[in-house]
């Protein structure tokens, strides 16, 4: 059995909709879903020219194998309308793998933690409400640490839906 961490992001249409219906799913075909974070929004990061994203976490416990896992998101991301127009464009709905408890992953499109965690606050704080003393398996803090040295400067705001 396995632990993952996920983010879902969603920053076109009905964007709570898009969180909700992607859990459904992750639940549906991946695994046991343990834990929910809070919805935060944030502004878009990297293409800034977007509406704002709603983030949500969650913890998972799947019997799936990486790669297997990340086919299976790919198959709900397609399913609830993602298309891929342009690298960081807006979304309807994005699955990322963040963690897979202390396993380190290195493989052609898988890199498990993810490889920008730490530099990500809207990553970051969704995941340490939830599971804030995990340790990330390079970098050896705990990911409450990491939200508190992460230099990124994007606002990450709790929303009440």
């Amino acid at each position: 059995m396995n632990y993952y961490h996920l983010l879902l992001g969603s920053n076109m249409g009905h964007r709570p909709l898009f969180l909700k219906r992607g859990i459904e799913c992750i639940e549906m075909s991946m695994g046991k879903v343990l834990r929910v974070s809070s919805v935060y929004e944030t502004k878009a990061w990297g293409k800034t020219d977007q509406q704002d994203f709603l983030n949500q976490a969650v913890k998972i416990k799947s019997d799936m194998e990486p790669m297997d896992l990340l086919r299976e998101i790919k198959k709900i991301e397609y399913s609830l309308g993602r298309e891929k127009f342009e690298h960081w464009g807006p979304r309807v709905i994005d699955i990322d793998i963040l963690l897979m408890g202390s396993k380190i992953i290195d493989e052609e499109g898988l890199q498990i933690p993810h490889k920008e965690l730490e530099n990500r606050n809207f990553a970051l704080i969704p995941l340490a409400e939830i599971s804030g003393d995990e340790i990330h398996p390079i970098l050896g803090k705990s990911i409450s640490e990491l939200v508190r040295q992460c230099e990124d400067q994007l606002a990450v705001k709790k929303m009440i839906l």
